[in-house]
């Protein structure tokens, strides 16, 4: 039986999530809640009209830095677009949550949720990476950085690769940040195709343990 979190600020192990990968359903998403959650392996995940469900799901898909596959087709449309760092988050946030994703009806990215990572980004841990041609927001991604981790929530592009230049630009910050690596939460085939892997929850878990220490995190989001 699934968990219901109370007005209490804390988590279930996230080892002892259901099959799918559910670790706890209800509370909110306060700032520290949310925090807690990423500090523990747990993200948010759930649609209009349902309860906030709370997932640790294993296999967990990683990204180690050094594995990023930067195709040659892929490097030389780096040039066509401007890379910008947290200058337009609430933009990003709402064009993921608009944007069409195949074999789904609406979008996970609620008004709430929206709302919420927009009060961890004015507290410098939620951070986006923008790509622009012409002065026009073209692509982009947003997550959370926790440790020395940063957690992926979701990406768009209007133009073609444009999200991929900017999750190629977020690869460089975050390599120049000493950051260990990007949690990519589930598992898909196009971030597979970029470098990413499977790992189980505990390896995933015992990792995102040894990453707390980093404080270079926040830091090296920022804009130069």
């Amino acid at each position: 039986m699934i968990p219901k979190l109370t007005y209490q600020l804390s988590f279930p192990d996230p080892k002892t999530a259901s099959a799918e990968g559910i670790v706890a359903y209800g509370g909110d998403l306060s700032p520290s809640r949310l925090m807690m959650a990423y500090r523990n392996g747990i993200f948010p995940w759930y649609s209009i009209n349902d309860p906030i469900l709370w997932w640790s799901p294993d296999p967990r898909l990683i990204l180690e830095l050094d594995d990023f596959k930067l195709h040659r087709s892929l490097r030389k449309k780096i040039s066509q677009f401007e890379i910008r760092f947290d200058s337009v988050f609430s933009e990003v946030i709402r064009e993921c949550a608009s944007a069409p994703r195949r074999g789904q009806k609406g979008s996970w990215i609620t008004h709430e949720m929206i709302e919420a990572y927009e009060t961890l980004h004015a507290l410098g841990h939620a951070h986006s990476v923008e790509a622009f041609q012409n002065g026009v927001l073209v692509g982009g991604l947003y997550g959370v950085s926790v440790g020395g981790v940063f957690c992926g929530e979701s990406m768009f592009a209007k133009v073609s690769d444009a999200s991929k230049v900017a999750f190629a630009a977020l690869v460089d910050r975050l390599r120049e940040g000493e950051f260990d690596f990007i949690d990519c939460q589930v598992p898909t085939e196009h971030l597979k195709s970029l470098g990413a892997k499977e790992v189980s929850r505990e390896f995933f878990l015992r990792r995102l343990a040894m990453s707390q220490n980093n404080d270079l995190v926040l830091e090296s989001c920022k804009n130069s």
